[in-house]
């Protein structure tokens, strides 16, 4: 074999063992000494999901406290999806957490929730306290303090929340061009070609607020909302001295599917508890103090376990660099 043409592929094959190596060093197959074959890649901090209707929820939980307005206790029932639809890889293309989204939102509304959603944990320590098996602090060992049960002391709810996810519907609307060029002489060779792709989607809620004590249906929305997604690409192939040359790079992206759910659930959640506060409109927000011991926030609400409002984390909950051990130097400090 002539040494010249050896050459290239001697290059070629010392350049892919390169890559190799390269890509080899990321994963061992023996773990390091902090116990892991490989390091998670990635370090983007955890940030609040608020959606364009997060603002106007906590607004009107400021509304409702500036003003003594109370809130009725709400619950959450189950909020299914009920579109049926299966992605590729199996699994359902609708979130089924939409009643977790629901909680979150009359949280960020400054709602009294009670759980109904889940109470197994709370059944079994009831059935367990039932049979002198749970005991409070304040006993002994000889005299325990055993849990009470006493009858009324859950309290019930005014109000819940009921319905499900009703539609997706796929390519409402699709639009692309596809343009290619190259050269008729085979002398000359090389091509190139551009893509583009627009197509709409949406999805559809129907929720009811139903009155716990009557099963009266006081409240029904229904909404939907489109979702766009846009991709762009474009490529280059041709022949340089009896080399391929093919590159192609591209740009495309769709608006989060379960983000628009949350968003219709915040803005369902919404219209319902400004409903019962009894708030007109938008134009509540438009002179919100600006209230430093506000318990609500784009991460949701809370109660405050002592009378330290005014230096707690709730004002810190939506930072993203806070508690993160590379980003709050805090953190890095208490390390060492």
């Amino acid at each position: 074999m002539n040494a010249r043409m050896f050459g290239p592929r001697l290059k070629s094959g010392v350049a892919a063992l390169a890559a190799a190596a390269m890509l080899s060093a990321c994963v061992s197959p023996v773990a390091g000494p902090g116990g892991l074959y490989a390091r998670p890649i990635g370090n983007a901090p955890v940030t609040a999901n608020p959606t364009p209707y997060s603002t106007a929820l906590y607004c009107l939980a400021d509304y409702a406290r500036r003003y003594n307005l109370p809130s009725p206790r709400m619950a959450v029932a189950r909020i299914a999806d009920y579109t049926g639809t299966v992605s590729a890889d199996g699994g359902r293309q609708i979130t089924q957490g939409a009643s977790l989204m629901a909680m979150s939102a009359l949280a960020k509304s400054g709602a009294q929730i009670v759980e109904r959603y889940d109470t197994s944990v709370g059944e079994m320590e009831l059935r367990y306290a039932n049979n002198r098996l749970i005991a409070d602090q304040g006993g002994t060992a000889e005299e325990p303090n055993y849990r009470r049960i006493l009858a009324g002391q859950v309290p019930g709810s005014d109000f819940y929340i009921a319905g499900g996810i009703t539609e997706v519907n796929y390519n409402i609307r699709s639009a692309g061009f596809d343009a290619a060029v190259g050269e008729t002489d085979t002398d000359v060779p090389g091509s190139g070609i551009v893509q583009g792709k627009v197509y709409v989607m949406n999805v559809a809620l129907d929720l009811r607020l139903i009155q716990t004590t009557t099963y009266e249906v006081v409240d029904v929305i229904s909404y939907q909302k489109q979702i766009i997604g846009r991709e762009i690409s474009a490529g280059v192939f041709d022949f340089l001295n009896g080399n391929v040359i093919d590159v192609s790079a591209g740009t495309g992206g769709m608006e989060p599917v379960q983000l628009a759910v949350r968003a219709l659930i915040e803005r369902a959640t919404l219209e319902m508890m400004a409903n019962l506060y009894g708030a007109p409109g938008p134009e509540v927000c438009l002179d919100a103090a600006n209230d430093p011991l506000n318990t609500v926030g784009a991460t949701g609400g809370y109660y405050a376990a002592y009378d330290n409002t005014g230096t707690n984390n709730g004002q810190t909950r939506a930072e993203p660099s806070r508690w993160h051990d590379r980003r709050d130097g805090d953190v890095r400090r208490s390390r060492y």
